[in-house]
Formats: structure tokens, C-alpha cells, sequence
């Protein structure tokens, strides 16, 4: 005895109900709708790059491996990045006003930028910072 049809040679109902169901699943799927809108905490926009090197003051000596933090001033988010062997570092950031500063090792100082104003498409490249160690005896 087949399942397929009813005794009176029509397709049993269940067979129908899943045959409309698909239909709706086509047809709704294929209908133009509206863009998806992401409703989570967006990342913020490039506003611009900034970009320099670290080196040391007497031997001019690029120093690779140290952090580089642009702070934004009015938020107090920090962004970092590392200098790399020829002592260079880069950062796209988002507008804003930053505070820039370097890592630094015992005994050392370093002159270099401090605050920036940063806009859309901004290229602040030559953004250097001189590290300078000091003798052992203070001088």
C-alpha cells in the first residue's frame, strides 16, 4: 500500500501544506527589502595617518621595537603601534587631537612630537622621536 496518494488518488494533505511552504519560502526570499543595518558599536572611521621613526640621538641609530601610543585627547582612547628595524612607525587614526609619546628604557629621555590635530586624509608623516640615554653618572 503506497503512501504517496489518499485513497481517492490525490495527494495526501501533508504533502500539500509542505508544497506551499516551499512556494512562500521562494517567494519571500526573492522580494527586494531594505539594506541590513548593523545595530552594534561601530568602529570609527580613518580620519587620517600618521607616521615617523625612533632613533637614537648620538648614533642616529633607528630603534626598532618600541611602542608607539597616539592618546586622543578628548576621548582617551589609545592607539598603538611598533617601530619596526628601520625604526619607522605608521597608525591610521580617526580625526581627532592626539597626544603622542614612545616607550622609553631607563636612563632615557626622549624629544620628539607631543600633541597633533589629525583631519580627514591627513598625511602627518615625519612625526620623529630622538631617544637620548643618559651617562651612569647622571650627566
Amino acid at each position: 500500500m503506497s503512501h504517496a496518494h489518499s485513497q481517492d488518488g490525490n495527494p495526501p494533505r501533508f504533502l500539500t501544506i509542505c508544497a506551499l511552504c516551499l512556494v512562500a519560502l521562494v517567494v519571500v526570499s526573492c522580494m527586494p527589502r531594505q539594506a541590513v543595518i548593523g545595530t552594534g558599536e561601530k568602529a570609527p572611521s580613518v580620519g587620517g595617518t600618521i607616521s615617523g621613526t625612533v632613533r637614537e640621538a648620538v648614533s642616529n641609530t633607528p630603534v626598532s621595537g618600541r611602542l608607539v601610543t597616539a592618546t586622543e585627547v578628548t576621548t582617551g582612547a589609545a592607539y598603538k603601534a611598533s617601530t619596526n628595524v628601520s625604526g619607522g612607525y605608521t597608525m591610521k587614526l580617526p580625526i581627532g587631537r592626539y597626544r603622542l609619546s614612545v616607550e622609553l628604557r631607563d636612563g632615557e629621555t626622549v624629544k620628539g612630537p607631543v600633541e597633533l590635530n589629525l583631519n580627514v586624509s591627513d598625511l602627518d608623516a615625519a612625526r620623529d622621536f630622538v631617544i637620548t640615554v643618559k651617562s651612569p653618572g647622571g650627566i
